[in-house]
This record gives C-alpha cells, structure tokens and sequence, in this order.
C-alpha cells in the first residue's frame, strides 16, 4: 500500500470520527485514501483556521485529540492561530499539513516553508515524515503526547513524495500513559496546612475538566467547607447552584471573587494552569500560602511560590486530602456570594434598548438547559459571559482564555454539534469575532446542523474601547459598519432574526432553538454597561 494509506489506516487506528480538512495539491493522496471503506467522517471547511479551530474545540470537549488537515504554504499558515490556540488552552489537537515533494526542501521553492520549525514554537511535537517506515512512529507519538496532560497540539509535515512511496507496515498499539499516584507525604502536608488554616478559598482550573474530577471537586469543598472561585475555562466545574461556588475569577478588576481572594490565608490552586489567569493578579501579595493540586508540577513564577505540591492523579489527590484535613466551620465568603446572585438577576426584567448584556445572559440561560452548550467568543461580551453565565456543568460554557482568540465561536459550535449532537448549541461573538470566521455557516449548512449564532452587535471593537476609555478616557479607531446580518444569513440558506426590543430577546432564542437549522440572530447590545461596571468595581469595597 502506500504511505498515505498507512496514514489514514494510523488514524483510524487512534479511533478518529472525524477529520476537518481543506484539500490541496500536496495532500491529495491522503484525501483520496479517505475515500471508501475509511470511516473517517471528512468535514470540508471553508478556511484552514476554521478547520483548526473546530478540531480544538472537538478536542476540547472530547478528551481525544481533534484533528485538521491542510495543504501546504498559506494552507498550513492559516492552521497557526486555531492550532496556538489549543496548544495554550491544552486542548488536545492533531494537526497535519501537506508538503512538497523532499527533493526541493532544501532550496527556495514554490510554496516552500520549513513547517516543522514553524510550527515547533506552538505545539508539544513538531515532525516531518521523511520516509513511510516511520508514518506509524510518528502518527502514534502525535497523538500520545497531543492527549498527554499537560494536553496540547501536535504537528505532522506529510511531503507528498513519500504518501506516494510503498510500505508494508501497520498501525502501532494505542496507549496512553496513567497518572502516578500523589505521594502521601505531599498529601499529608497538604491536609495540615489546610486544616490549620484561618481562611482558605480553593481556585479551580481548567486540568480538574481534563482530569474529570469535578465530582471529586465538589466533594472536597463540601467535605472541608471552603469556597471555590473557577478560572473562566472551567465554567461549570462546580455547579452553580452549590453553596461553596463563588463563580468566576479573571475580570482583572476589583470584583467579588478578588475580595475572597484578599480575605484568604490559604489558596488552594486545583488543577490550576497560569495562562488562564496570572498569579500577579489574585496574588500580588506574594504573602499567602499556596497549595498546587494538579498532574504536574507548578510552573515556576515570582507570584507562584508553592507551599506544597500535590502532583499526580487529581481524582485521588482531592479524595485523599479530604480525608484528613479538618472541615472548616462557617462561610467566610458567603456575603460574597450573596452578593453575586443578587447582581445576577438585577436586569432580568429590563426594558432598556440596545439590549443590556445582563439582560441578554440572563434571557439565554433562561432559555437553554443546563446541558447544553455555549461557545464564546472573545471581546467583550466574553467577559460579561465569564462574569454572569450560570453553568451547572463542565463544559457547558467554552471560553479561551489561554490564547484568547477572536473567531472560535462559529467553527467551535459546528464542532460542538458533531460532538453532542443531542444538545442545543449556541455561538456567542460579537460582531467583530463573528465575521472572522463567519463563511463557516456554509459548512454547518452542508452538514444540516442546528445552531444558533447570537451576535452581539455594537458596530465595534467593544472590548478595546473599554479598555480604550477606562485608560485614557476616549475611544481610537475602535468602530466600524456590518453588513444586515439577517440578509447575510439568508445568502447561505440559514435563518436570520433581528431582535428589535428587549421584550423580543426571549422569544426570539426560543423560536431559533427550536429551529432545525442555523439561526442567526442580530442582537444591538448596550455596551455602556461596561463602564458603569468599571465604575461600581472601582467604588467597590470588600467586606470585612
């Protein structure tokens, strides 16, 4: 057979369903070894970022790694942003890009790039296949180290010469690496420092999703009683409803969450990562003591000093400690979250148009069930959303946050579908993020999926102009026009709604969920909350 059949027989092997492809001149033995008995399911895109984007988000919300393919030159370029973004977010990813033929990689060439070097900066393993006896080596180890945690992307550079060439080889046995045990020494420690301490808040991060070990979470908080702040990537990882969930951390401002963290002596950072939100933040003390929980060991950093390392697996590190550390009596920073359900349901009933953003999370989570899934854009809806969207469950509100990319939420909720294809599924953009990657919506119509696509719409860089006016005090080249989003839709065949007063909001997601289509619904938001937030953060006063 030949090398690019192994490839595919390789993924196949990782149990791959489905590959999100652009087809080039570079790749078309793989494309066509794709044809037939493979049960590989190919989702052509519209752009290669598309393409990386939704086997990020793929990966993301499946624990395997999602995989995108692309020709070479500016195909495999415009892998780079959705593939940094997996990488920083640790979603497992697989990305494969087609070269040309070895015999012209060593000079100036058409189409030419060192791809392997390129793309060794955002990914866990870079390689470039240079003969078919080593497809299935590398094929294998793409994948071991893209769903090893810390989980992340891989790369694969497939010159098109050698998926021509004949090999008489097989997929190698797919095992993935478990987690050591924490060493009980660590453990002990741990449960003493948490037991002696005066306040202790618990901020709990992205690798507790990875790790599967929300259930455990909640348990310790209950058992211990001791609050837990999220970082904005694990959404959901303690339900909201649970009497220790503080919400989310990460809005950089004076708000609720930073008092608890002011309060407390003891930090306790669960499967925590620091791109999700840097220590010099919650921490700029430097005085309190921390306790990492997690599968590796802590990044070195002068905010993140460990007073102990629990390393190894999260599930049996948060029962263990549990079980000897002493409960704690009382709720230190139970005003705080009283304080937090209240301002969630301040706008519920509002009139006000625009739509104000608190009016418009409260009308979506009113609107979904717990377990279905919202993608989020980012700008500065993306903050409101972190702030305010109530989530149950894990993985019911995806944000990035590592490398915190504008143009994931159209391809990440054509990715959500195929995953979940039983749960309602909503994008979440601003206008801005949305026309990034808005030519995705042909592909969702291809793919007969239903979603929705809620765009907040303020004619500008909302976000930037936030930040533009709470620093210098006036806004600089932050607006711009749209096209008639509605009209926009319908030139794809979807649905397009407009929302033409707050009143109209409810109703209006509730006909475009129960659409069996793509619905597009363009909703004005009043952004002038953001400074009124800014302000009341800054008047702010924690309790004491």
């Amino acid at each position: 057979m030949k090398g690019a059949e192994l490839f595919v027989q390789c993924l196949e092997n990782e149990g791959i369903e489905y590959l999100f492809a652009l087809p080039g001149e570079e790749n078309l033995d793989v494309m066509d070894a794709l044809l037939g008995s493979s049960k590989i399911k190919v989702v052509v895109t519209r752009h290669e970022q598309g393409a990386a984007f939704m086997a990020d988000v793929y990966g993301r919300l499946t624990g395997k790694a999602g995989v995108c393919l692309a020709t070479l030159g500016p195909g495999a370029t415009n892998l780079i942003t959705g593939v940094a973004d997996a990488n920083m977010d640790n979603a497992p990813l697989v990305a494969i890009a087609g070269q040309a033929d070895t015999h012209r990689l060593h000079k100036e060439s058409h189409q030419v790039l060192d791809l392997e070097q390129l793309f060794q900066p955002i990914t866990k393993y870079s390689s470039r296949i240079l003969s078919p006896n080593t497809i299935a080596e590398v094929v294998r180890k793409a994948f071991k180290v893209a769903q090893t945690e810390k989980s992340g992307a891989a790369f694969i550079e497939f010159p098109e010469n050698i998926a021509k060439m004949p090999v008489d080889s097989r997929p190698l046995l797919v095992r993935q690496p478990t987690l050591p045990e924490p060493a009980a020494a660590r453990v002990e420690t741990a449960a003493q420092l948490i037991s002696k301490a005066r306040s202790p808040i618990i901020l709990a991060g992205h690798g507790v999703i990875r790790a599967g070990a929300w259930a455990q979470l909640a348990h310790f908080a209950e058992k211990l009683n001791i609050p837990v702040a999220n970082t904005f990537m694990a959404k959901g990882v303690i339900p909201f409803r649970h009497p220790m969930a503080l919400g989310s951390a990460g809005l950089q401002s004076k708000d609720y969450i930073s008092c608890g963290f002011d309060t407390a002596d003891v930090i306790i950072c669960v499967g925590y990562d620091l791109v999700e939100y840097h220590p010099y933040l919650w921490h700029p003390t430097r005085d309190r003591t921390l306790i990492h929980i997690a599968a590796t060991p802590a990044e070195v950093d002068a905010y993140y000093e460990v007073q102990v390392g629990v390393v190894g697996d999260l599930k049996h590190s948060l029962l263990r400690i549990a079980e000897l550390a002493t409960p704690h009596t009382g709720h230190a920073l139970r005003t705080l979250r009283e304080r937090l359900i209240r301002e969630l349901g301040l706008h519920h009933d509002d009139t006000g148009f625009p739509v104000k953003p608190q009016k418009i999370i409260w009308d979506l989570r009113t609107a979904l069930d717990r377990e279905d899934i919202v993608i989020c854009d980012v700008g500065a809806h993306k903050m409101w959303m972190a702030r305010m969207f109530r989530c149950e469950l894990p993985n019911t509100c995806i944000i990035s946050n590592g490398f915190a990319s504008m143009g994931i939420a159209v391809p990440g909720a054509i990715a959500a579908k195929l995953a979940h294809p039983e749960r309602k599924v909503v994008a979440v953009t601003g206008d801005a993020g949305f026309l990034m990657n808005a030519q995705e919506i042909e592909t969702a119509m291809r793919l007969k999926l239903a979603m929705v696509i809620l765009i907040w719409n303020d004619s500008g860089y909302g976000l930037i102009k936030w930040k533009q006016m709470n620093q210098f005090g006036r806004p600089a080249h932050v607006d711009f026009s749209n096209p008639d989003f509605v009209l926009f839709a319908q030139s794809f065949g979807a649905v397009g709604l407009r929302v033409e007063s707050a009143e109209a909001l409810m109703p209006t997601l509730e006909q475009a969920l129960a659409l069996d289509t793509v619905v597009v619904i363009d909703c004005p938001v009043d952004y002038r909350e953001n400074l009124k937030l800014t302000a009341e953060l800054g008047e702010m006063v924690c309790p004491v």
